[in-house]
C-alpha cells in the first residue's frame, strides 16, 4: 500500500517430540493458541504492524507510540526504537501511510512536564526510554517499564475500552498526562478536555490527516480520586478544569506510594463522551484488570481456534497464528454499544442494525483477506457488506480506502466491488442484494478517477492521470465481478455491458513487447518504455512495473494466455518473470520488495501470480514458488514480513497458502491448489461443521501434490470450490518429492468462469 511520507478442541503436533511429550504439549495448547502469536513479527523492516492490546476487530488498539516519525512508524512502533511518548488508543497496522494515535496517556513522576521533548536531549521532555527486554506482549495484553520514571505500565482492552494499570514508585508527585495534541502523522484541529467529577475526565479530539476530518470522543474513569487537575494549551498553563483549543493537555497529579497501582478505563466513541462512558459501563463495568486480560485472551483464542493445524515446528505455528492474528486487527468496530455511529455523510446514525466498521484497505484485502473472511469469519461478512452499503448511501459510492468516516480515495480501482460480489455469489444473506447491485453498478458508472475514459474510450490515456494502467486493470476486474452478479440476477443487458468492459484490459497489452503499458491514444504507446523501471506515483503503474502488472488479469486468465500467444509463450513469459533482472530506477517504490526476479511478493498485485501455472497445466511450478515464498519471505524474526503487512493481506496470503490453496480470482468462489505447508488442519465452521484437511507424506522435499480425495472419493480437479469448504468434509492430499500428473490435464485446470 502507498508510501506517502474451533470450536473444536485444538490439537497441534510437533513432529520431533516423543509421544509422552506430545501429549503434555497438546494439553497446554488446548488452553491457549495465543502463545503462538508473536506481535513483534513485522515490527522490523517495513512491516508497520501494530503492537499492543486489542481484541479481534476492536475499535481500540491500545499500545505504545514512539517518539520517532516517518514511514516505518506508520503504526507508531518500530523495533529499532526505544522511546515511548505515550500510550494511545487507536493505531493502524501494516499500512503504508500513518494516522490515528488518538487519546495519548503517559504516566510520569516529578514536576509536571507537558513538552514531549526531543531525542537529542532526553531529560528535557516527558518521553521515556524503554528496553524491549522489559516488554511483555500477548494478544490482548501489553506491558513495559518506563525507565525514566520506574513506572510499570500494563494495558488490556475490550472492543471499545482501553484499560490501563500503572504501578508507581514512591513519589511526592506522580502524574498522568493526557496529551490531545499527540497523534501519528495528523494535525489536531480542535481538542477539548474537562474534569467531570473526582474520578472522571472527558473530552474529544478532532484532527486532519490522511483521513481529512477525524473525530473521536473519550471518557476516562480513574480508580484513584482526582485531587489535582491542571489544563494546558500546548505548554501554557491555563485556569480552570475545562479547556478547548488546538493542542489541549490535561494532567492529573497525586502523591504515590511504592508499588501503588492506579487504574484507568478509557472508553472511546465516534459520537459522544456520553457514549464513551456507556461503552465503559457496558464492556468493563468493574475494576478486575486480570479478568479483562483473561477475557481478551479468550476472545483471541476463540477466533484462532477457527483454524487448528498440525505442523512440524513451533516456528511454523508462530508464523501461522501470528499471520492469522494480523488478519483480525481490522476492519475495526466504528460504533458504540448502542449501535450509534458517525457516518461518511458527517451525520449521526443512531441504533444501526449492524456493526459499523472502519479501516477498509480494500486494494490490498480484496485479493485474499476478504475471501478468507468468508471461510473463517462468515458471521462478520454481513456487517462488512452492510457497512459498505451504508457508506454508499452516505457518500454516493462504495468505499475505496475508508478510514474513520472519511473517504481517502487511496489506491486505484473500486476494490469494494469484488468484496460485495463475492459475498453475494457465495450466498451470504443479511444484506439487501438489490441495494448491493445498485451500489456496485453506480460505483463503476461514475466519471471520476478515470472511469469517464473507460466508458468513452475503453482505456485510460496515459497523459490523463498517473497510474492509469494499474487503474484500468483494476477496473476490468471490478467490471467482471459486476457482470457475474448481473448474470445471476438475470440482468442480461448489464451482464453483456460489463462483460465487454471486463475485456478492456486487452487495450493496455502491447503485442510487440508483450507487456501491459500506458497508451496516449488508441494507436500510440507512451514512450520511452522500460518494463523494469518504476517511478513511484509518477508513472503508469501503482507501486510496480510492467513486469508485475502484465499478470493482473485474475478474472480472465484464459484471455491473458491468448494475448501472450497461447500456453507455451505464456509459460515462457511467466518463467521469465521469476528470473528477469533489471534496474528498477532511482525513483522506484519501496513497496517493490520480496523480489524473485521481477515477482514482488511485498506488493499485492503479485500475490496471485505464482498460482497462474495451474491454468496451463504446470502446477509443480506453483508448488516450487509457493513453498519458497512461505519458507523465505515469512519468518519469526522482527523483519519476518517482506513488506508492509497491509491490514491483513500479506498474512491472509500466508494462511491460505499454508493450507494449500489460494483465490486467484477474488470473486468466482474457486481456490487454486498450491503446496500445503501443514500436515493437518481443521476449519471449524458454523453449526458445528468442520472441513478437515489431511496432508500425507508432507515434508520439505515432498512439496508436489500427487493425488487428492474429497470426502473419500478421488478428486481430479486442481482447485477447490468454496461451497465444498463451507459444507464441511474431508480433503486428503498426498504429497510427492517429484512433479506428478495431478492437475496437468485440461479438464482438471481452474477456469475463470465455472
Amino acid at each position: 500500500m502507498k508510501n506517502k511520507f474451533k470450536l473444536i478442541i485444538p490439537f497441534v503436533f510437533i513432529a520431533s517430540l516423543a509421544f509422552a511429550q506430545q501429549s503434555k504439549k497438546a494439553q497446554s495448547i488446548k488452553a491457549d493458541l495465543t502463545q503462538y502469536v508473536d506481535q513483534l513479527i513485522g515490527t522490523g523492516f517495513h512491516g508497520h504492524v501494530f503492537v499492543g492490546a486489542n481484541v479481534p476487530f476492536g475499535a481500540v488498539q491500545l499500545g505504545p507510540t514512539q517518539l520517532s516519525k516517518g514511514w516505518d512508524w506508520c503504526s507508531g512502533y518500530h523495533i529499532s526504537d526505544s522511546t515511548i511518548v505515550g500510550f494511545q488508543h487507536t493505531h493502524l497496522s501494516g499500512t503504508g501511510i500513518g494516522d490515528l494515535g488518538y487519546i495519548s496517556f503517559m504516566p510520569t513522576t516529578g514536576n509536571i512536564n507537558v513538552n514531549k521533548g526531543d531525542i537529542k536531549d532526553p531529560q528535557e521532555g516527558y518521553f521515556s526510554l524503554f528496553s524491549h527486554k522489559d516488554e511483555v506482549i500477548k494478544p490482548g495484553y501489553y506491558s513495559v517499564k518506563l525507565k525514566k520514571y520506574d513506572i510499570n505500565v500494563q494495558l488490556t482492552a475490550s472492543k471499545r475500552v482501553g484499560f490501563h494499570q500503572y504501578t508507581f514508585p514512591a513519589a511526592k508527585q506522580a502524574n498522568i498526562l493526557i496529551d490531545l495534541a499527540e497523534g501519528i502523522a495528523d494535525i489536531p484541529t480542535e481538542t477539548y478536555i474537562k474534569q467531570v467529577n473526582n474520578t472522571t475526565i472527558e473530552g474529544y479530539r478532532y484532527s486532519r490527516g490522511w483521513a481529512r476530518a477525524q473525530r473521536i470522543y473519550f471518557t476516562a474513569v480513574f480508580s484513584k480520586p482526582i485531587t489535582q487537575f491542571t489544563v494546558y494549551d500546548s505548554t501554557a498553563l491555563q485556569k480552570g478544569l475545562t479547556l478547548t483549543g488546538k493542542k489541549v493537555k490535561g494532567v492529573i497529579s497525586f502523591e504515590s506510594k511504592k508499588g501503588e497501582k492506579v487504574f484507568v478505563k478509557v472508553g472511546i466513541s465516534p459520537v459522544s463522551a456520553a457514549n464513551a462512558l456507556l461503552n465503559i459501563n457496558t464492556e468493563i463495568p468493574g475494576w478486575d484488570f486480570n479478568k479483562v486480560v483473561a477475557n481478551a485472551n479468550a476472545e483471541w483464542n476463540k477466533e484462532l481456534q477457527k483454524l487448528t493445524i498440525k505442523a512440524d515446528s513451533v516456528s511454523q505455528l508462530k508464523k501461522f497464528y501470528t499471520a492469522m492474528y494480523h488478519t483480525m486487527i481490522a476492519p475495526s468496530i466504528f460504533n458504540d454499544v448502542n449501535g450509534d455511529y458517525w457516518g461518511a455523510d458527517k451525520q449521526l446514525h443512531k441504533k444501526a442494525s449492524f456493526n459499523n466498521l472502519t479501516t477498509f484497505s480494500l486494494w490490498d484485502t480484496y485479493r485474499s483477506a476478504n475471501p478468507l473472511y468468508t471461510i473463517i469469519q462468515p458471521e462478520r461478512v454481513p456487517d462488512i457488506i452492510n457497512t459498505m452499503l451504508a457508506i454508499y448511501k452516505e457518500q454516493g459510492k462504495l468505499p475505496v480506502w475508508h478510514l474513520m468516516a472519511n473517504e481517502t480515495n487511496t489506491m486505484v480501482g473500486n476494490s469494494a466491488v469484488p468484496v460485495v460480489v463475492d459475498a453475494y455469489l457465495k450466498g451470504f444473506k443479511g444484506f439487501d442484494a438489490n441495494l448491493a447491485y445498485e451500489a456496485v453498478k453506480a460505483t463503476q458508472m461514475q466519471d471520476a478517477r478515470g472511469l469517464k475514459f473507460v466508458k468513452e474510450l475503453g482505456f485510460i490515456p496515459a497523459d490523463s492521470t498517473r497510474e492509469n494502467v494499474a487503474m484500468g486493470l483494476e477496473y476490468a476486474i471490478n467490471d467482471w465481478c459486476i457482470a457475474q452478479m448481473a448474470r445471476k440476477m438475470g440482468k442480461t443487458e448489464d451482464y453483456q455491458y460489463f462483460s465487454k468492459r471486463a475485456k478492456y484490459y486487452q487495450n493496455y497489452f502491447d503485442k510487440q513487447t508483450h507487456f501491459m503499458r500506458g497508451k496516449v491514444s488508441a494507436t500510440k504507446w507512451r514512450t520511452p518504455f522500460s518494463p523494469f523501471e518504476s517511478r513511484h506515483e509518477q508513472d503508469d503503474y501503482t507501486e510496480g512495473n510492467a513486469w508485475q502488472y502484465t499478470w493482473l488479469v485474475p478474472h480472465d486468465v484464459e484471455g491473458l494466455i491468448s494475448l501472450q500467444g497461447g500456453e507455451q509463450p505464456f509459460i515462457k513469459k511467466l518463467d521469465s518473470l521469476f528470473i528477469a533482472q533489471g534496474d528498477l530506477g532511482k525513483e522506484h517504490s519501496p513497496d517493490i520488495s520480496g523480489l524473485i526476479g521481477q515477482y514482488a511478493h511485498g506488493n499485492e498485485p503479485s500475490h496471485h501470480i505464482a498460482y497462474l501455472y495451474a491454468y496451463v497445466g504446470q502446477p509443480w511450478k506453483t508448488a516450487d514458488k509457493v513453498r519458497f515464498i512461505l519458507d523465505n519471505f515469512y519468518t519469526t524474526k522482527t523483519d519476518g514480513i517482506i513488506g508492509n503487512e497491509d491490514v491483513g493481506q500479506m498474512s491472509a496470503w500466508y494462511v491460505l497458502s499454508t493450507l494449500g490453496f489460494y483465490p486467484v480470482n477474488p470473486a468466482n468462489g474457486i481456490y487454486v491448489f498450491g503446496s500445503p505447508r501443514v500436515n493437518e488442519a481443521t476449519i471449524n465452521l458454523p453449526a458445528g461443521k468442520k472441513f478437515h484437511i489431511l496432508v500425507k507424506n508432507n515434508s520439505t522435499a515432498n512439496k508436489y501434490i500427487a493425488s487428492v480425495t474429497l470426502n473419500g472419493k478421488p478428486y481430479l480437479l486442481n482447485y477447490l470450490a468454496h461451497s465444498s469448504v463451507a459444507a464441511g468434509g474431508e480433503l486428503l492430499i498426498t504429497m510427492a518429492d517429484k512433479p506428478t500428473k495431478f492437475g496437468t490435464t485440461p479438464e482438471s485446470r481452474p477456469r475463470s468462469v465455472n
